[in-house]
Parts: C-alpha cells; structure tokens; sequence
C-alpha cells in the first residue's frame, strides 16, 4: 500500500507532461515559409542536408519539453489529467486480479503475442519510414511529412516510455506470483508497444483525418496492439493505459507543434 500511495506522485508526473505537452506549446513549424526563405536555399545542394540536423535537434527540443511540463501544468489540463490520474490508480489496485483472468498456459498469449508485434518498434518504425520513401519517391509531400513526424513521435515516445520503465522497475505478470511489485528491476510499466503504437497511429491518424479510413484505422489497430499486450500477459492494464496515453499524448504533441 505504500508503493501504492506513492505511485501517483512518481509516475504520473511524467505522463501528466506528455499527454498536456500540445496544450502548453505555441506551434512553431520547422520550416522557413515559403515567402521569407532565400531562393537560393530552395536550388542550392547545401540546402539538402539541412533537414536531418533539424529532426535531431526538434528531438533535444522535445526531450525538453516533455520532461520540464509537468511544472506547467495548467487547471485546464486537470479536466483530463485528474480522471487518467485516478483510472490509473484504480487499475495499479486491481491489477493483480485482471492479470489473473488471462490463463497462462491458454490460447489467447500465444495469439496476442502476434497481434503485440505490430506495435514493436520493427513495425512502427517501419511504417514511418515507409510512409517517409514513398513520400519521396512518389514527390508526395504529405506521406514524406507524414513519416518525418511519425518518425520524431515514436523516437521521443521510446527516449520517455525507457526512461520511465527503469524508474518505475516494474516486474511481469508473469513474474513470481504476479503480483507486479515496483522498484524491482522490471521493465514492466508503462508498455513500451502500447506507446509506440498511440505515437505513430496518432500522427498519421491527424495528418489523414479528412480520410475516416486512415483515422480510425490507425487508432483501431493501435488500440488492438494495447490489449494484447494485456492479453498475451506482457503487461497489466494500468501499464497499457499508461503507455498509451503517453504514445497518444506525445504523437498530438509532435503533430500540433511541427
């Protein structure tokens, strides 16, 4: 019960700061309008390497911005940070029972593990770059935006998700009896896959939202990869909130921003 009380205060302040981040910050695109940029930089080969250094350094930028927000937080970004705050408390009590409802040795792991793939970072990085080449190839400025921005959501969402898996050092479901102690060197909560999908299935459900298709596509398949990392018995439902809010919250935050 103490790790318990504890726990709202350690871990939820970062992801307080990540699912507010879009509410906190002025959009600033990283491009030069079209008016104010030197002709000579649309012609010139040096212009071509120029955007590489600025993805890393809208990288730092980020970084920055996530891990300073929680001192920021507004009373507008309570209205939804209070009920993630007390869901998330709720499900960290229960989740030992929940855990329990999905037999290890049943059916559904070993075909939740399947379905979990798709939110690795093989796949989600995979779907960035594939939406990035073609936009270049086809001349598609849209799909190449599209997988730039997935790409910088789902690298700030993997920098957050791992530094707050070694400070929180959650153990398994599968760990001993379950009981999914903190503080003792897991790697349990939040879920990493849970978060990498919300990161890039929010981007590109923004960029594609006047196609319903794509939108709610994406959030569906980023949702079927959350649960099962809860069903194949990765992770307890409170680690797949989490990292789902933070791959949501983050994933709006790039897109608003840039």
């Amino acid at each position: 019960m103490k790790i318990l009380s504890c726990l709202p205060a350690a871990a939820l302040a970062a992801v307080f700061g990540s699912t507010s981040l879009f509410a906190q910050t002025a959009v600033t695109p990283p491009f030069p309008d079209k008016d104010s940029a030197p002709p000579v930089q649309v012609i010139s080969p040096t212009a071509t390497p120029t955007p590489t250094p600025r993805f890393f350094r809208n990288i730092v930028h980020d970084q920055v911005k996530i891990f300073t927000s929680p001192a920021r937080i507004r009373r507008s970004d309570l209205e939804y940070l209070v009920p993630l705050a007390m869901g998330t408390a709720a499900l960290i009590a229960t989740d030992e029972t929940t855990s329990s409802w999905v037999h290890r040795g049943g059916s559904l792991p070993p075909v939740s593990h399947a379905v979990s793939y798709a939110g690795s970072i093989y796949a989600t990085g995979g779907i960035a770059a594939g939406f990035y080449l073609f936009g270049r190839a086809s001349h598609d400025d849209h799909a190449r935006e599209t997988g730039r921005l997935s790409a910088q959501a789902l690298i700030d969402t993997v920098i957050v998700t791992e530094v707050l898996k070694y400070a929180m050092g959650r153990q398994r479901p599968d760990f001993g009896h379950g009981e999914g102690h903190f503080f003792d060197h897991g790697k349990s909560f939040p879920s990493g896959h849970a978060s990498s999908a919300w990161a890039v299935a929010t981007v590109v459900s923004y960029e594609y939202q006047r196609h319903p298709w794509i939108k709610y596509g994406a959030f569906a398949a980023a949702a079927a990869v959350s649960m099962s990392r809860y069903t194949g018995r990765n992770h307890f439902l409170s680690d797949v909130l989490v990292g789902s809010s933070i791959g949501y919250g983050i994933g709006r935050f790039v897109y608003k921003t840039r």
